[in-house]
């Protein structure tokens, strides 16, 4: 059936099945991307890797490189073969990664594991958070985006409480077998769920070449908003993945047990979770990029307030409760104004940038605090990740002004430079 409606009346229907599928999968992705955090301690205390701690921080970050590669890959490859057989081929890779991790007997291995599952997951992410906006109604927006991207988080909170009496049990080895097994669950509900393919967001991406949706995005007035989104999504991440590598070790660096450690790192994605949807249900009654400059605030707050406030507990769970709320919500915030802000063929190519750019700084975050950790201790480690925290209120601030100066100009083009939907 042609489509001939306008972007804005056509995004008017949702799928809630297939939403909640998205969130699944990002659910299974988190335990994955963060479960390593969790595991570090102990990675440094394997003799058969003999990890150093910038070593550690390097194959932490490696996941993030196959990231970049994976969610950059995955829109064009979904415009030829669809979704699903994508989003099928990506679980299926951090699957096997999950495998060669838990597998690792060497330092190399672990970081070609590593690798592998970010790939895959890198591929999955960008097809979920895609189907999931293509499969809603504009007026939640930001709470689909959120709804799946709290799948990142809920993952690594599930990781973190299954931490607590696996490691001191068993090691670290069977978390990543548990990871797999639960890729695959997923990954079998995928095959026998049908996708949409015939919504008029999906047919509406398939009107424009590569060429010209890279033209919208790296030309005239959208060149700015690429590249403010790109300084959002890097200097965001590398505070926010950071922490997830090296928060658990970081507290153990201040005094606490390796069990309040792990408590605190729970802290940390717990407020995530719930802080995102608090900050979901602001955006879709304001602006998501107005919100954003909200918890990018909150980021830098928590991550000073660990560097000032004097040490305790109720201090501690506190500051790491922001930097939960901050980090994540800030992602998905980003993300959401992505969406919307560049034409709707465009959306999946510019989704695919937003999180190809965070992933960059996923690979940095991790990395940069491998440095700081050996170099400065814990008080190092959040000192370096506030700088990036203040860059990256810096570049949300602009990304509100990029937005409304993008939405302003659009409202005053005449009808016939919205691209048209018509087949």
């Amino acid at each position: 059936m042609p489509v001939t409606t306008s972007p804005q009346a056509a995004e008017t229907r949702s799928h809630p099945a297939v939403i909640a599928l998205c969130m699944f999968i990002t659910v299974i992705e988190g335990f994955n991307l963060i479960m390593y955090g969790s595991v570090v301690p102990l990675l440094l205390d394997d003799t058969s890797l003999g990890l150093s701690d910038r070593e550690a921080g390097l194959v932490g970050g490696l996941v993030y490189v196959g990231a970049i590669l994976g969610s950059v890959a995955a829109p064009w490859l979904a415009d030829r073969v669809g979704r699903k057989k994508v989003l099928l081929f990506a679980i299926g890779l951090f699957a096997l990664g999950g495998i060669l991790t838990g597998s690792a007997v060497s330092a190399p291995m672990l970081a070609l594991a590593r690798f592998i599952t970010g790939f895959g997951i890198g591929g999955s992410l960008t097809t979920a958070m895609t189907t999931a906006r293509n499969s809603s109604a504009s007026k939640h927006a930001s709470r689909v985006v959120t709804i799946t991207m709290a799948g990142i988080p809920l993952g690594g909170v599930v990781a973190a409480l299954l931490a607590i009496p696996v490691l001191p049990a068993l090691g670290w080895r069977p978390m990543f077998f548990i990871g797999t097994a639960t890729a695959l669950t997923i990954m079998a509900v995928v095959a026998c769920m049908t996708l949409p393919t015939d919504t008029p967001q999906e047919l509406a991406g398939r009107l424009w070449s590569t060429r010209r949706k890279l033209g919208v995005m790296f030309a005239g007035r959208g060149l700015a908003a690429t590249l403010v989104i790109a300084g959002c999504a890097i200097a965001n991440m590398i505070a926010w993945q950071g922490l997830n590598v090296w928060s658990t070790q970081a507290m153990v660096d201040l005094g606490y047990s390796l069990d309040v450690a792990l408590s605190i790192a729970f802290s940390l994605t717990g407020a995530a979770v719930l802080g995102s949807f608090v900050t979901a249900w602001a955006a879709d009654r304001r602006s998501s990029a107005l919100i954003a400059i909200a918890t990018s605030s909150c980021t830098l707050v928590g991550l000073v307030g660990m560097v000032v406030v004097p040490l305790s507990l109720p201090t501690t769970v506190a500051c790491a409760a922001l930097m939960g709320i901050g980090g994540h919500s800030t992602m998905n915030l980003v993300h959401t104004t992505t969406a919307d802000i560049f034409p709707l063929p465009a959306r999946a190519t510019a989704l695919g940038w937003s999180n190809g750019t965070s992933f960059v700084g996923a690979f940095l975050g991790p990395v940069l605090g491998g440095g700081a950790i050996a170099a400065g201790g814990a008080r190092g480690l959040f000192s370096t990740f506030a700088a990036a925290a203040g860059i990256c209120l810096v570049a949300v601030i602009g990304l509100y002004v990029t937005d409304r100066a993008l939405r302003v100009s659009a409202d005053t083009l005449p009808d016939q430079a919205t691209p048209a939907l018509a087949a």
